[in-house]
C-alpha cells in the first residue's frame, strides 16, 4: 500500500485554513492543523476530518512563537511520521494609517504573518529534506503585489512572504521540495465581514467575493498536481490583480 501523505495547515481551524485542510483530506492527506485559541472551532474542524476518513489533530500554539513552533512541529512528526505539505496560512490583522500605527501592531502583524513561515519551515525543512519530498505553500495576497491603504504591516508581511517562496524554492528544488505561494484576493471570511462587499465586488472582473473554498482547490492543485510548479505566485483574485 503506498504511504499516506501528511499536511500540516497553520491557522487551520477556520475560514480559509479548514478549507484547504479538508480539501487536502478529500485528496487522502491526514491532517494536523495549527491554531491560537478557539478550542472548540479546532474540535469542531478536526472532527469533520476524521469523518472524511483520515486521521487528524489539532495543535493549540502560536506561530510567532519560534520555540513553540519547533516543539509542535517535533510533536507533530511524533504522532504522524512525516510531513509531506505545509501550508503556511496563520494570519492576522492590526489595520491603521500608518502615521498612527503603533510599533505593537507593526510587529505583532510581522511576527504572525511573515515570522511564523520561518519558524515553521524551519522547523519541518529537515525532514522534508531526508525524505527528499516536500511541498511549502506560503499564504500571501494580493496587497503584498499591489499594497493597500491602511496595510503597510499587513502588506510588508505579504510581500516578504513573496521574497521568502522565491529564495526558498531556488534553494530547494535540488532536493525535490517546490516552494509556491499563493496571493487570495477578497475571499469571504471573517477578515472580510465587516466591509462593503457589494461595493467590492463591482471592481472585481467575476464581480464577486471568492470562497475559502476557491483558495483551498488552489491549495490542492499545488499540492497534488503542479509536479513541475515551484517559485511561483499563483492569484487567486476574481481577475482583480492582472
Amino acid at each position: 500500500m503506498p504511504e499516506t501523505k501528511v499536511a500540516l495547515v497553520t491557522g487551520g481551524s477556520r475560514g480559509i485554513g479548514k478549507a484547504c485542510a479538508v480539501e487536502l483530506a478529500k485528496a487522502g492527506y491526514n491532517i494536523a492543523i495549527s491554531y491560537a485559541g478557539n478550542d472548540e472551532a479546532a474540535n469542531k474542524t478536526v472532527s469533520e476530518l476524521n469523518q472524511l476518513g483520515v486521521k487528524a489533530k489539532a495543535y493549540k500554539f502560536d506561530v510567532s512563537d519560534k520555540e513553540a513552533c519547533s516543539k509542535s512541529v517535533s510533536e507533530i512528526l511524533s504522532d504522524f511520521g512525516t510531513i509531506h505539505v505545509l501550508v503556511n496560512n496563520a494570519g492576522i490583522t492590526r489595520d491603521g494609517l500608518f502615521m498612527r500605527m503603533s510599533s505593537e501592531n507593526w510587529e505583532a502583524v510581522i511576527n504572525t504573518n511573515l515570522n511564523s513561515a520561518f519558524y515553521m519551515t524551519n522547523s519541518v525543512i529537515k525532514q522534508m529534506i531526508k525524505q527528499r519530498e516536500g511541498c511549502i505553500i506560503n499564504m500571501s495576497s494580493i496587497v503584498g503585489l499591489m499594497g493597500n491603504a491602511g496595510q503597510t504591516n499587513y502588506s510588508a508581511a505579504k510581500a516578504g512572504l513573496i521574497g521568502f517562496t522565491k529564495s526558498l524554492a531556488k534553494e530547494l528544488g535540488s532536493r525535490n521540495i517546490r516552494v509556491n505561494a499563493i496571493a487570495p484576493g477578497f475571499i469571504q471570511t471573517d477578515m472580510t465581514k465587516d466591509l462593503d462587499t457589494e461595493k467590492i465586488s463591482e471592481h472585481i472582473p467575476l464581480k464577486r467575493l471568492g470562497l475559502p473554498e476557491d483558495i483551498a482547490k488552489a491549495v490542492k492543485f499545488l499540492a497534488v498536481d503542479a509536479q513541475y510548479i515551484t517559485g511561483q505566485v499563483i492569484g487567486v483574485d476574481g481577475g482583480l490583480v492582472v
